[in-house]
């Protein structure tokens, strides 16, 4: 999935977002990264979060009946998108505040 697409945004996927990734079935793959095209045409599309998680945007979508969240963080001067987090609400938020520190060195 890293790499650039033809808006010449670099996408990139942290740790925590690759190890949820690879255990998923191809056809969970392929809805995911329609869900990851949508947020590059449009990286507003999700959520800004506040607080300590003020890096952390989030976008919703239903994969095999349950909603999921998927965080990312959009860097706009340096056309840059990191794939943070993707799993389903419950411990969503925990886990992402407790990743932030390695998420926020990766990014630099």
């Amino acid at each position: 999935m890293s790499g650039e697409n033809e808006n010449n945004i670099a996408v990139f996927e942290a740790p925590t977002f690759k190890k949820v990734f690879k255990k998923l079935s191809s056809k969970d793959k392929d809805l995911i990264d329609e869900e990851i095209d949508l947020i590059i045409k449009d990286p507003d599309i999700g959520e800004q979060k506040k607080g300590d998680l003020s890096h952390l945007w989030v976008h919703k979508f239903t994969l095999n009946k349950q909603q999921v969240l998927l965080g990312y963080s959009w860097k706009e001067e340096k056309l840059e998108l990191w794939l943070l987090e993707l799993g389903p609400h419950e411990n969503f938020y925990t886990k992402a505040k407790s990743d932030r520190k390695n998420h926020l060195k990766k990014m630099k």
